[in-house]
């Protein structure tokens, strides 16, 4: 099998460290595992030597908020390089509040109000920001972050186009591709004699087409064939045109709704839809079915890579021993390869106790990811923790390589609640054309002015 150059120097597997788990709801960190004595040794050695990470650190403990956990949890993952690299260089260490995913931002905004000195909170589920920004939950970086230092240089770009009301908030370590791909079982692509996705994109030929005459070979209900499942899919292969629905020019917020390229493909999954290509959710109980990949019962899984983070008996228990993934298949009409940019990385929280002590993690995270030592180490972890092979790891760069080329970036669940629930509608949003009883043009008509009014109010609001 042909492998991909690294044509990125500081992209890295390191990101897979700080994954969300959308199920989360322990309070407590699960702190039962870390890394052995050579390795801790051997990152001692690399961080005595590393002039980027300069100064010391008074109050050495950081307190985040979220779903998931940066320190070792339920899913197996060990310490994170850039966190025992926080823990060598500056004695450093994360304390964790671990929510549920839909007590967040109650949960954050508690936590300002009693003064509990939270200091961090995600930005790469994209609801956080620009609305926590004007809601006074976060404050502006600029004070603690150099984005013109030698450790931000390759980042600062991506740092400054997220800018709102001319300062920084979001804290960008790198852009990622692992938001939304398209997992499947190479058994069931053996079985049923049909073109491995794999070879196709290595050849150019992975397309939406493509996708769509694969699918119509495989699926057959009354043979429990089924084809395209998930919740999410319909705003990822949106972004395949290089259009978000809505995006971020010049600092302010801006309604792409009635742009070609998103009625487009919202025709081309209409198309899909109506020709039976999508596991009808309704028929179990309204859930996705993502082990039916393992089971050689469903064709394609689109998803996060999160769902491969974990330890191989948990993976392959879901999706089988041979699974696979690929980016999103490309737009044809495109004048790029367009995929869902995510990024890692974080936002500073008002009230924090400790905004010095996450300015020393980040650039932790940032010296791990530009130094060759320590991408090894953790690129070792994803194949001793997770059992990858190196054709999975391949793939997760070059995710990380088209992502950061062309990013899309989309801030509809980042505006309000009332526009998340316009947008996410499947009778009237983004997902009418996979289910809904409206045209993509009726939705559209009806919701247009609606979510242009709740953009105008965020662009125009004056921050504290």
């Amino acid at each position: 099998m042909k492998s991909f150059k690294r044509t990125l120097s500081i992209i890295s597997i390191v990101a897979l460290t700080t994954f969300f788990n959308a199920c989360g709801t322990s309070s407590e960190s699960v702190n039962n595992k870390d890394l052995d004595q050579a390795t801790r040794e051997e990152i001692a050695s690399i961080v005595a030597e590393e002039p980027l990470l300069t100064g010391e650190l008074e109050n050495k403990t950081i307190k985040w908020l979220g779903n998931w956990d940066i320190n070792p949890d339920s899913t197996g993952k060990n310490v994170p390089i850039e966190l025992a690299v926080f823990q060598e260089r500056y004695g450093g260490e994360i304390e964790s509040k671990i929510v549920a995913w839909s007590q967040r931002f109650d949960s954050l905004a508690n936590a300002i109000n009693g003064d509990e000195g939270i200091d961090f909170f995600s930005a790469s589920d994209f609801d956080a920001f620009p609305k926590g920004v004007v809601k006074s939950m976060f404050v502006p970086v600029d004070d603690y972050i150099d984005y013109d230092s030698e450790l931000w240089t390759d980042v600062k770009d991506i740092n400054d186009a997220l800018m709102w009301n001319g300062s920084h908030y979001i804290i960008c370590n790198q852009v990622t591709g692992d938001n939304d791909v398209i997992i499947y079982n190479k058994d069931t692509i053996e079985e049923f004699n049909l073109e491995d996705p794999y070879e196709l994109y290595l050849n150019g030929e992975w397309t939406w087409d493509k996708m769509e005459e694969m699918l119509l070979e495989y699926v057959d209900e009354s043979e429990e064939q089924y084809g395209l499942d998930g919740w999410s899919f319909e705003a990822g292969i949106s972004k395949t045109t290089g259009v978000a629905y809505v995006g971020l020019e010049d600092g302010k917020l801006v309604n792409n709704l009635r742009n070609s390229d998103l009625e487009r493909v919202q025709l081309y999954m209409q198309d899909m839809y109506d020709k039976g290509l999508f596991l009808n959710k309704e028929d179990f109980g309204w859930s996705e079915q993502p082990q039916f990949i393992g089971e050689g019962k469903e064709l394609f899984y689109p998803g996060g890579l999160y769902n491969l983070y974990t330890t191989s008996d948990q993976w392959k228990a879901t999706f089988g021993e041979n699974v696979f993934f690929v980016p999103l298949p490309k737009d044809p009409n495109a004048d790029e390869y367009y995929i869902p940019a995510g990024l890692d990385g974080y936002l500073m929280v008002r009230g924090g106790h400790n905004p010095e002590g996450v300015a020393k993690f980040v650039e932790c995270k940032r010296a791990t990811l530009m130094n060759d030592k320590t991408i090894e180490l953790a690129n070792e972890q994803l194949f001793t923790e997770y059992d990858w092979t190196q054709e999975m790891y391949d793939m997760k760069f070059e995710l990380d390589r088209l992502a950061s080329e062309n990013p899309v970036f989309d801030f509809y669940t980042g505006v309000s609640t009332d526009l998340t629930n316009i947008l996410d509608s499947g009778q009237s949003g983004i997902r009418v054309s996979t289910g809904g009883e409206v045209t993509w043009a009726q939705a559209v008509e009806a919701n247009y002015d609606a979510v242009d009014i709740l953009i105008q109010e965020v662009n125009d609001a004056i921050i504290e």
